[in-house]
């Protein structure tokens, strides 16, 4: 039996929103009938690259069609709470770019919203569909890891630097969306410092520090401003250590055999640390079976839309991090003091 098109439209095709049209045209079982945007070059190049494709530069047009089952949201941070709320009312279902929203009350709003009209609403949280990290919470579920005790993540670049948001904004919902998947506790608390140097207010670098409930940490460094590239997830356990580095072409993880553990027997320790040995074994490198993540998640929305469905990354997933970035926007603007996170 043939799956049923699902026709879906996208508002929004700039710098990341051209990754998303790319891949949900690609999707057999999914079609992409329309997009919106405000340049009209883009409108022009687009209906130049994928004949068929309507354009247009009225948000109205796509509310309105009724054959349009999904909405893709690609705009600029500020514009996705709006568009993602007009889609719901109008009945569509939404995949909204990360964050989703601003503030927590919008966030709210968007899931009591997606759950009173029976639609889905899906967040681009990109690295819980990337098949590395998958992999590596696999193991964390499977006891492979132990206890994880904390995490740490450097997502850095020179460039691309935002105007309507500062780096951890753009930057940060990514890693805080696999440390509250890896840790699977309740954040606590908050504290975040950076600096603006290149445009008043916006911080182009930003450290942030989440406290979860049974006292592991994750730690996050972010920035636009760096002479590097990377995006690097270090994950410490009780038994073994885990490095994601998406910028490796190949070996994205390695897996380290090391750790503390307590020295058997009845030896009268003169303190505690002498009763500590140093565990230092192999290096892992497992092959994983690498497909694009973009692609991955793409399909997903769609299959969620044809079979009902939760998305992994759904409005609560969505709202857990916009949570979490409120307060650290709070923290930044308070110079690094602890914001507690309610709910």
């Amino acid at each position: 039996m043939t799956e049923r098109t699902i026709q879906l439209a996208q508002v929004g095709v700039g710098y990341w929103g051209k990754n998303l049209l790319r891949n949900f045209d690609a999707l057999p079982g999914a079609e992409v009938v329309t997009v919106c945007d405000q340049n009209p070059d883009v409108l022009a190049r687009l209906a130049r690259q994928y004949p068929g494709l309507a354009t247009t530069r009225h948000y109205q047009d796509v509310l309105d069609d009724g054959d349009v089952e999904g909405v893709v949201v690609a705009t600029e941070t500020p514009l996705h709470f709006a568009m993602a709320e007009a889609a719901l009312q109008a009945g569509k279902h939404v995949f909204v770019e990360k964050p989703m929203a601003q503030t927590t009350a919008e966030a709210e709003r968007l899931v009591a919203l997606a759950e009173a009209q029976g639609r889905h609403l899906m967040v681009g949280h990109l690295l819980l569909y990337h098949p590395a990290f998958r992999y590596v919470e696999d193991l964390i579920r499977q006891g492979n890891l132990g206890e994880v005790y904390y995490l740490y993540s450097m997502r850095v670049n020179l460039g691309i630097i935002r105007q309507r948001e500062n780096a951890l904004e753009s930057l940060a919902p990514h890693d805080l969306s696999v440390a509250l998947s890896f840790l699977n506790q309740k954040p606590v608390a908050i504290s975040a410092q950076g600096q603006a140097y290149l445009q008043p207010n916006i911080e182009d670098v930003a450290f942030a520090t989440v406290f979860f409930e049974d006292g592991a940490l994750a730690h996050l460094h972010t920035s636009w401003l760096d002479p590097h590239k990377i995006r690097k997830v270090t994950v410490v356990g009780s038994k073994k250590m885990a490095v994601i580095d998406d910028g490796e072409p190949n070996e994205k993880v390695r897996l380290y055999d090391k750790g503390v553990v307590l020295q058997p027997g009845e030896t009268p320790y003169t303190n505690y640390a002498e009763a500590m040995a140093l565990r230092s074994g192999d290096i892992h490198i497992p092959r994983i079976d690498m497909q694009e993540p973009l692609r991955l998640e793409c399909r997903h929305f769609a299959d969620c839309i044809r079979t009902g469905q939760t998305p992994r990354t759904d409005g609560r997933n969505g709202l857990a991090v916009v949570r979490l970035l409120e307060a650290a926007q709070q923290s930044l603007a308070q110079n690094g003091t602890t914001i507690p996170i309610s709910a």
